[in-house]
């Protein structure tokens, strides 16, 4: 699925019209440059094919409409069209947004007001509703940090089925990220989520490289305070270091087991064929994201943040092709192993299925939709 071209033009300015207030006949002269005088015809002629250009990006470019700029959207909107902009990402182009703050959450309306006025000066027009906005775009990211109202929210864009990127967390609960998906497929409308981490370089290189052999297992690491009421303990950060223990270790946990201190939150799970990886929720001291890696030719430290860009390059990818880099089955058994950590902790430890996890959400899901 190709969005429309986009419509955003810079006009150039017309031909022969004086530049800073020079009279005509001053700019007729050669104008000194160095050591060389550059006719002013062929100054301008230069002036006219650079706003050209610029004009001819702008308009390629897809256009992209945000919801939520309480948390993401300032430093992705500044990647995607600041003048160090590379493709891919450079054939964003954020033109609208609506605020979407959520008021019992204090650092979102801590954040919404001074978001809101940068957007403002990166050029983006803040549309009154969602309504609004997804009429002047060709794609969305739902980018609020509250997954309460992201199934409302998305909702919306695939009653005109734009394709979306809903950002960490997809929802509030299993069963809600179960009807998203569930809408997104019934409406036809490309949906997918992830977290930056999923995308390091570092660690897809890894699971590809031949010298260290297959990954046995895997421990990592994120921090894991959450500022989300309502919520899964790890929906909120501890989804980063979840999401990179999925994408060292792949699919097939059976089962996951937690337990929590002052100090920091431990979910052991147990892959289908024995192997065994961890997420280490850091609660207390120096926090960072990584893993370390086990192979069968080695071992892999990973300690580094590699930025927003791998997945925005993702995202772009998938706005222009309709196809998510990750599925549907990848993205619910993350959720459901998150979901799963907070049943064991309640039971007191005990290991959790969680398939049987994902089947109890999309048991309630059905229930719902029966109403």
């Amino acid at each position: 699925m190709k969005p429309s071209p986009a419509t955003i033009s810079h006009p150039a300015p017309a031909l022969g019209a004086p530049i800073s207030g020079a009279p005509i006949s001053r700019l007729a002269s050669p104008q000194p440059i160095g050591r060389l005088a550059v006719p002013a015809t062929i100054l301008l002629a230069l002036l006219l094919l650079v706003a050209s250009a610029s004009s001819q990006d702008a308009a390629g470019a897809i256009k992209v409409g945000i919801i939520g700029l309480d948390a993401h959207a300032v430093t992705w909107t500044q990647l995607i069209q600041g003048t160090g902009g590379k493709p891919p990402i450079a054939e964003l182009r954020i033109v609208a947004a609506v605020p979407a703050p959520s008021a019992d959450i204090p650092f979102s309306i801590d954040n919404i007001e001074k978001n809101t006025a940068k957007m403002r000066a990166l050029g983006v027009e803040i549309s009154g509703s969602i309504e609004e906005m997804l009429g002047k775009v060709d794609a969305v990211m739902i980018l609020s940090i509250d997954g309460r109202p992201h199934p409302q929210q998305a909702r919306a864009v695939f009653g005109k089925k734009k394709p979306v990127f809903i950002d960490k967390p997809v929802a509030a609960s299993l069963v809600e990220i179960v009807e998203i998906f569930r809408e997104a497929q019934a409406t036809g409308t490309p949906c997918f989520s992830n977290s930056a981490l999923r995308y390091g370089p570092a660690a897809i290189a890894l699971t590809q490289d031949s010298k260290l052999g297959r990954v046995l297992g895997a421990d990592s690491y994120s921090n894991n305070k959450s500022i989300l009421p309502g919520h899964p303990d790890l929906f909120y950060y501890g989804v980063h270091g979840c999401e990179l223990l999925f994408r060292l270790m792949g699919l097939g946990c059976k089962t996951v087991t937690r337990m929590k201190t002052e100090t920091a939150d431990l979910a052991a799970g147990v892959w289908n064929d024995g192997r065994l990886g961890t997420f280490r929720g850091i609660q207390q001291g120096a926090a960072g994201f990584g893993a370390n890696v086990f192979s069968e030719k080695g071992i892999t430290n990973l300690n580094k943040f590699e930025g927003y860009e791998p997945l925005l390059a993702e995202i772009v990818k998938f706005f222009k092709t309709g196809t998510p880099p990750m599925t549907v089955e990848q993205t619910l058994e993350l959720y459901a192993f998150m979901e799963g950590a907070d049943e064991s902790l309640r039971q007191g430890g005990a290991a959790v299925s969680v398939a049987d996890v994902l089947a109890k959400a999309q048991k309630a899901a059905d229930a719902r939709r029966k109403k």
